[in-house]
């Protein structure tokens, strides 16, 4: 209570100490308007946010670096309404059983229903079709869009539920730019940071290491993890554009199990990678690109064994290699004013190898050894009449080897009747397309693969109002939604077959005010209705966030509530209400290009025992200190 008190004192302090500053300076509003209003996931091509009729959200650098997380996925789930990340301790998702980092849009998101994106690339393991999101840093990331609802038109499968389209970072301006961060917290958790950006001519690049691990707050709950990342670019001409961008991630996790069943030697090595290459391209009435991109992994997962069984260690380790392949081909014609027609197409190639090795005789045991293939195209259309009104259509086919071909359509129309108003509607189509996992993995008697399996669906209706006030220092947008599932897969008598569907309902608000140049307050809200229970689906979300800056000083703190979700692993056990209070300070000395940064993080202030994973209880009152140096 007392911390509690405390913390609120502060939010309050910080408004006080606002209200005497001077309200002369537009440029933070400014920045934050325009990354508000241009966006490229939508349609592929820089277009304002206002004439797109899906729902759109955008967290800029300035946000994630705020923030002080190393983990982009955290981010998200504090600052997009109706996303919900599931965690299950200090840092670390995991994978394999009990693994966290699971996204949830809308109650959708089970069985990888929310698209990862690489600048427009698709990023999954390809056996379990999941994406890894340890893998995420978010140093390397310049923002994120996020499509609250399906993005299948574009996209293709796993955009059944939502797209999470990560645009990698760069350096902006010319000359050399570096940043080292270091810090240490609760459970002897350490994260190290070092990037650099650099700027010439027609050449730029961006690279980085990031280094993350904790002891854990419980035994047999060690988490390491190295990531390294590149982009470089290169102008080749005035109209074309040559990037090439590479990411790795080694990782290793140990899984401690359930609080009241735990686990030894549950350990995970994890090799991820992916690297791409394209070519873009930009003409007076035309742009679009070329890529090639290719996913990898290694994995070598020990399953353990019970703390509480006389079971001993197991004969083998689960191996698997992975990949994700494809290239993806678009243009965007101008063809007459107000008009944009975009056309694709997509190659895909997923699969792998699984297989069991003997720790005692040395003989491997195959699972699986497939891959599928998936050809589309696609197109959009969006033609602006007179500023006001925006009309938007598009349709996608796709074959995939495993089940054949579909039509995938979208429709809106965003309506701007007067100046920072948008009034939008939409109908949008998403699909899944079943994994290597459940077209030919089984595991009897409770999961037992079937390759006549067809794709996961979904229809979304939505509509949206949205208004900017006193002069762009104050946004607000709600939003209503209805969508419903169908030919969901589960298992029937143990056989994965489509059967269930589902319908949901709810919906989001959006709230920004810069009511002074030194202070932002920002809040969203979600309520969501479901007809079948899910687990790591609040019923009810909302994220409050004050942030106050005077001099070097910076100070912010921000409140979560959840209410009503079905834990992971426990359909029927509910949880009824939970808050966490976060602050943040720091100081600093310099420029941010050419400075030095003092800071303190803390996190669950109010100490409240929660659990999103069943049996795994989340970390209480916890605080990590750093220094950032940028030069």
């Amino acid at each position: 209570m007392r911390t509690t008190f405390l913390l609120l004192s502060l939010c309050a302090a910080t408004q006080v100490f606002a209200a005497a500053a001077e309200d002369d300076d537009k440029s933070v509003v400014d920045t934050t308007v325009n990354l508000q209003q241009i966006v490229v996931t939508a349609n592929k091509i820089a277009v304002n946010r206002n004439s797109i009729p899906l729902s759109i959200s955008v967290i800029g650098r300035q946000e994630i670096e705020a923030s002080g997380e190393s983990a982009l996925l955290t981010v998200l789930s504090h600052r997009v309404p109706s996303l919900f990340v599931t965690e299950k301790g200090m840092t670390g998702f995991g994978v394999n059983t009990n693994s966290a980092g699971m996204v949830n849009i809308r109650g959708i998101g089970q069985g990888n229903k929310v698209l990862m994106l690489f600048d427009g690339q698709p990023q999954w393991a390809g056996i379990f079709g999941h994406s890894l999101p340890d893998s995420y840093v978010a140093s390397d990331v310049e923002r994120v869009e996020v499509i609250r609802g399906p993005g299948s038109l574009l996209y293709g499968s796993n955009a059944m539920g939502g797209v999470i389209n990560i645009i990698t970072r760069r350096q902006q301006e010319d000359g050399r730019h570096t940043q080292a961060r270091v810090m240490y917290g609760s459970y002897n958790t350490q994260k190290y940071l070092i990037n650099n950006g650099y700027n010439a001519g027609d050449f730029s690049s961006f690279v980085s290491v990031n280094h993350d691990r904790t002891d854990g707050l419980r035994k047999n709950s060690d988490f390491n993890i190295t990531n390294g990342f590149a982009n470089l670019g290169y102008r080749l001409n005035e109209s074309f554009n040559l990037k090439g961008i590479a990411s790795l991630a080694k990782s290793h996790n140990q899984n401690p199990g359930p609080i009241d069943n735990p686990l030894e030697d549950n350990l995970m090595d994890i090799f991820r990678g992916t690297g791409s290459v394209s070519l873009t391209n930009t003409f007076e009435r035309s742009s679009g690109a070329v890529q090639l991109f290719y996913n990898w992994g290694r994995h070598e997962i020990n399953n353990g064994y019970s703390s509480f069984s006389s079971q001993m260690h197991p004969a083998f380790l689960f191996k698997s290699s992975d990949h994700n392949a494809g290239i993806l081909l678009y243009q965007t014609f101008r063809l007459f004013e107000g008009n944009s027609f975009t056309a694709g197409f997509d190659y895909k190639n997923w699969g792998g190898h699984a297989w069991n090795d003997s720790l005692t005789n040395g003989i491997t045991s195959e699972i699986v050894s497939r891959s599928v293939n998936e050809i589309a195209g696609y197109a959009i259309v969006q033609q602006d009449f007179f500023n006001i009104l925006s009309l938007n259509a598009g349709v996608r086919y796709e074959h995939n080897d495993a089940y054949g071909g579909r039509l995938n359509p979208q429709v809106g129309v965003a309506l701007r009747p007067f100046t920072g108003n948008s009034i939008k509607l939409s109908y949008s189509e998403g699909y899944r397309s079943p994994n290597i996992r459940e077209l030919y993995i089984s595991y009897p008697p409770y999961s037992i693969a079937n390759p006549d399996l067809k794709p996961e669906t979904l229809k979304n209706y939505e509509a949206s109002i949205g208004q900017y006030l006193f002069d762009n220092k104050f946004f607000a947008e709600l939003t209503a939604y209805y969508l419903d599932a169908e030919n969901l897969i589960e298992a029937v008598n143990g056989k994965l077959t489509n059967v269930t569907n589902k319908t949901n309902y709810g919906t989001e608000l959006e709230l920004s005010w810069f009511p002074l140049k030194s202070l932002s307050l920002n809040a969203v809200y979600s309520h969501l209705m479901t007809s079948v229970p899910t687990e790591g689906a609040p019923k009810s979300m909302f994220f409050g966030e004050a942030a106050y800056k005077i001099g070097g000083l910076t100070l912010s703190a921000d409140v979560k509530t959840v209410n009503r979700m079905r834990k992971i692993g426990a359909v029927n056990e509910l949880m009824s209400f939970y808050y966490l209070l976060d602050a943040r300070v720091s100081y600093l000395f310099g420029t941010q290009q050419r400075g030095l940064t003092l800071f303190l993080n803390g996190e669950n202030l109010n100490g409240r025992n929660y659990e999103i994973l069943k049996g795994f209880p989340m970390p209480k009152q916890t605080v990590m200190a750093g220094i950032n140096v940028a030069f």
